[in-house]
């Protein structure tokens, strides 16, 4: 092969190599990261978190056909910060964290809402039933690349609050989950 051809093919190859490590890749969870829920309680304002949550994730702005995002989240962590609400919380009428011990969000298709917001439509398993749940966050991109999300969840279709507690009036349907996640490439 002469020297003409085979420096526009050693070109190519390396501009193919060099946008494929391009994509902005495959991120793992960092500290300082959270996941929280929030609701109301008989009117009264609540909020909680959920810590050792583990989030991966194959992201780039321009790629979103290669998305994908996976966050499992252990139930029996799930905190109010207060031990009565927790216990309630973890018990058999709510997360029944003993046989459901964890959750997971998978989400392979993600839409551009325009600037830096995006949406991730998902699917949330929780308490044995897998119901779809869009996430819509912003990305800052960076070294430690940063999303901020929320996602509303309504606790009835995944049989969350049994007997008393499947009364909206005390403890309405909708839960909003918001999120800050810090990456740092997977290694």
């Amino acid at each position: 092969m002469s020297k003409s051809v085979l420096r526009p093919l050693l070109l190519a190859c390396a501009l193919a190599a060099a946008s494929f490590g391009a994509f902005a890749g495959d991120w793992t969870q960092a500290a300082g990261s959270k996941l929280e829920f929030a609701g109301t309680y008989q009117g009264d304002a609540f909020s909680g978190s959920f810590p050792g949550f583990a989030t991966r994730m194959r992201f780039d702005p321009q790629q979103l056909a290669g998305a994908r995002l996976d966050v499992v989240i252990p139930m029996v962590n799930a905190t109010t910060g207060t031990e009565d609400y927790d216990v309630e919380m973890r018990g058999a009428e709510f997360f029944d964290s003993a046989r459901f011990p964890q959750a997971r969000y998978t989400a392979t298709k993600f839409r551009a809402l325009g600037g830096n917001r995006f949406a991730a439509d998902g699917t949330l398993s929780l308490h044995g039933v897998s119901k779809p749940v869009t996430l819509t966050f912003t990305w800052t991109p960076g070294a430690k690349p940063v999303l901020d999300g929320k996602a509303t969840v309504k606790r009835l279709d995944f049989g969350i609050g049994a007997g008393e507690w499947a009364d909206t009036d005390l403890l309405p349907d909708p839960i909003t989950v918001t999120t800050k996640v810090v990456f740092t490439p997977k290694g």
